[in-house]
């Protein structure tokens, strides 16, 4: 028998921010990608993680079970994250993966509730190069290409071909990840463009991780792209108390292709913090 249930908070633009509740014990905040919703991207860790932490897997506006709105700019979802951990009303671990990575190291920026964050392939668009802009530009391309003729499951995964490997490719595919996520393609798009829009500060701000005051794991794939690889070293050196973890043979996506691996190095290292700050 599933203990799921819902937990939702609403913003001060009157949006509600749903999580799905899954286990028992310390609460912790799971972000979502860019591409997916909360269950899609974090489902298949929940077998190893609700035995010792209460997994609230919290989707986007616009995804999920949340509520919809124009508004998608980094600073608006960042404050969505902070109503949610905010509601839950005691210290709170935050794990994002992605896109999800950087709200979760610019919530803690801003945050004296979380207690512990980790951040899962966090790409700092700082340090790209323009060979990986064109890669990343090309993807973004055929994704509003594709999203155009209504093809939107070929339209998703057309946009996770810039961080995904083939291999990742393949296995989300066999999952049904792209015929998921296609719905959520026209909110991608729109995502993307306030994102680019948006004049801000974001967690690839210098001064933005230096405030952080709990300690930070930063994890990535050993496959992944070395963008990603210099990202998280990136993060790492501008956070007082980080420390990069690295997942073997995993790429981008390894909530999809190495659950188990990433779900131990994740109670590895919320499962030490607790003990210190106990």
């Amino acid at each position: 028998m599933s203990d799921q249930r819902t937990h939702s908070a609403t913003t001060s633009d009157g949006v509600t921010i749903v999580g799905t509740v899954h286990g028992q014990g310390r609460p912790l905040v799971l972000l979502q990608g860019i591409i997916g919703d909360g269950d899609l991207d974090w489902g298949l860790l929940l077998e190893h993680l609700t035995g010792r932490f209460t997994c609230h897997l919290t989707s986007l506006r616009g995804r999920g079970l949340s509520g919809d709105h124009d508004d998608l700019s980094p600073g608006r979802l960042v404050k969505d994250v902070l109503t949610y951990v905010g509601s839950i009303g005691e210290p709170t671990g935050l794990a994002g993966w992605s896109y999800g990575a950087h709200l979760a190291l610019a919530a803690a920026a801003q945050s004296d509730t979380v207690n512990a964050v980790a951040s899962v392939e966090p790409g700092v668009l700082s340090l790209i190069d323009e060979r990986e802009q064109a890669v990343l530009g090309a993807a973004v391309a055929r994704t509003g290409e594709l999203a155009a003729d209504g093809r939107f499951a070929d339209a998703a995964r057309a946009f996770a071909g810039w961080p995904f490997n083939d291999e990742e490719i393949a296995v989300a595919e066999q999952a049904g990840y792209f015929e998921a996520a296609g719905r959520y393609v026209p909110n991608l798009l729109n995502l993307l463009q306030q994102s680019m829009e948006y004049e801000g500060p974001t967690a690839d701000d210098p001064a933005v991780l230096g405030v952080i005051s709990a300690p930070v794991a930063v994890l990535h794939g050993s496959h992944t792209r070395p963008f990603l690889i210099a990202s998280a070293q990136y993060v790492a050196d501008h956070v007082p108390k980080a420390r990069v973890h690295q997942i073997p043979g995993a790429g981008h996506a390894a909530l999809l292709t190495h659950p188990e691996a990433l779900a131990a190095a994740l109670i590895e290292f919320f499962a030490q913090e607790a003990q210190y700050s106990a």
